[in-house]
């Protein structure tokens, strides 16, 4: 029985079976009536040979387990299928169960060759895909080849920028390196120009002295000798004035020497800058110089205010009697007699310090008293304004600071976002730290380094020049202009 079996599945019948069956059913439309009955013979008389095996096999299957094995199967099972397996109905049933095995075969091939063509119709568009999608990659690769070759030329111009730049930099170093020798050459010699000035200024303070007391032992020699009680005269030229008068008339002064001070901002300020245009062409350096002139011109007339007044007070402390006190009478001297202020030798005082000013640069075949006018009068304005109680002065600015809006106008080239002073053009007017009038500043973006490295690199050194010392050489009566500048 088993090497029955194993024939039977060997021989793989039943698959051929299915295959002919299968064969049949998708050419059942196209073959003709002969062709479709002996399809159907084939099928049967291959059926046949199966059915044939099966009995041989249930044959020997009955008979390996004896006489009387199998028989209760064969009775229940085996015999009443052979009595109807030929009747009509079953035949009947048979092709129903045949059809309908069929159908299902035929719509399931159907499904299939759906199934087939949506996965044929998916994997064209994958293809339509892949190939769009390689033609960007093709896109980005020469966009990426283009980008690269850009790099690497950039990388070459920046390269040799770079070299340049470093060139520039050690030659801006050695003009550094120079610029600061002469810087401390020249500051050597102002500070023994200074000793020298200080000294005869001292020198002239005891003259002074000297001469005061040598007045005041005369007078009390000359009324010691007169017979009948005289006048002595005064050791100096004072005016009748009532006792106080300067503190009582301070607030008269006060306003007018604001509104003087108003004025030169209005008038002899846009002189300066008239005249320094005609030698300089940048607003900015022509706007930094007269700001400097206006700090400098306070600093000299405060400096002579206090070597003024020390000279007042021992003159008359030496024969001071009456009922206001000494420093009154020093006070009110010093505004009766502000004609004797010796304005020129402040002005000269400026320009010295301007000379030697780093922040500022002038020609070398002209000098800064083309706007000793406007010196002038901003050094009496400043004198006048030590008399005053309290005084005014003006409000210290760098370059740098935070623009403060209480203290000053923004230029009108001004950028007006920028929080930072680029430089003062009109300085502050200050009472006990108290602004009494607005400066005026310009406020840049950026503009402060810049104008650092400028200074850095074009610092000068005027006390070389021949013209410095020919100037600060001249007596303190004022002295004609060279030939080359402008007169007011």
């Amino acid at each position: 029985m088993a090497d029955g079996l194993r024939r039977l599945v060997g021989a793989e019948s039943g698959r051929v079976l299915q295959e002919k069956l299968e064969s049949w059913y998708r050419d059942y439309e196209i073959n003709s009536c002969d062709q479709n009955l002996n399809r159907c013979c084939e099928i049967i008389e291959l059926n046949s040979e199966i059915q044939g095996q099966l009995f041989t096999i249930l044959n020997e299957t009955s008979q390996e387990g004896g006489h009387y094995a199998g028989v209760e199967t064969i009775k229940t099972r085996l015999l009443p299928w052979l009595g109807t397996c030929f009747s009509c109905a079953t035949s009947g049933k048979l092709f129903e169960t045949n059809l309908s095995l069929t159908q299902d075969s035929i719509e399931k091939e159907r499904q299939l060759r759906e199934l087939a063509s949506n996965q044929t119709f998916q994997l064209q568009e994958l293809q339509e895909e892949l190939t769009s999608t390689r033609l960007q990659l093709s896109h980005v690769q020469q966009d990426l080849a283009k980008t690269q070759l850009a790099l690497e030329d950039t990388k070459t111009k920046s390269a040799t920028t770079l070299l340049a730049a470093e060139d520039e930099i050690v030659q801006l170093k050695a003009a550094l390196k120079t610029s600061c020798a002469q810087e401390k050459d020249a500051l050597r010699k102002l500070d023994r120009l200074n000793d020298y000035e200080q000294q005869i200024q001292i020198l002239r303070d005891e003259i002074s002295i000297l001469d005061a007391q040598k007045s005041v032992l005369q007078s009390r020699f000359v009324r010691s000798r007169s017979p009948s009680p005289s006048k002595s005269p005064s050791p100096l030229p004072l005016r009748s004035c009532s006792p106080g008068r300067a503190r009582r008339t301070n607030a008269s002064r006060r306003a007018c020497l604001v509104a003087r001070f108003g004025d030169i901002y209005a008038q002899e300020r846009l002189d300066a800058e008239t005249d320094l245009r005609s030698y300089i062409n940048d607003t900015e350096r022509v706007q930094r110089i007269i700001y400097i002139a206006a700090v400098e011109s306070f600093r000299a007339a405060k400096t002579a205010y206090r070597q003024f007044k020390i000279r007042v007070r021992d003159t008359l402390s030496l024969g001071h009697s009456g009922p206001e006190s000494l420093e009154d009478a020093v006070l009110d001297y010093i505004v009766r007699h502000e004609d004797l202020y010796d304005v020129q030798a402040s002005v000269n005082e400026v320009i010295s310090s301007m000379n030697i000013n780093p922040k500022i640069s002038f020609p070398p075949e002209i000098d800064f008293i083309v706007i000793s006018t406007l010196i002038r009068e901003l050094c009496r304005v400043a004198f006048s304004m030590q008399t005053l109680v309290p005084p005014l002065d003006v409000a210290f600015g760098i370059d740098g600071e935070l623009f403060s809006e209480t203290k000053y106008h923004r230029s009108f080239e001004s950028d007006f976002t920028a929080a930072l002073v680029a430089y003062h053009v009109w300085p502050a007017l200050m009472e006990n730290d108290v602004v009494i009038v607005k400066g005026e500043a310009v406020t840049k973006r950026g503009a402060l380094w810049s104008h650092r490295s400028r200074s850095r690199s074009r610092s000068r050194s005027r006390s070389t020049s021949p013209l410095l010392a020919h100037h600060l050489s001249r007596s303190r009566s004022p002295s004609p202009l060279r030939s080359g500048s402008p007169r007011r």
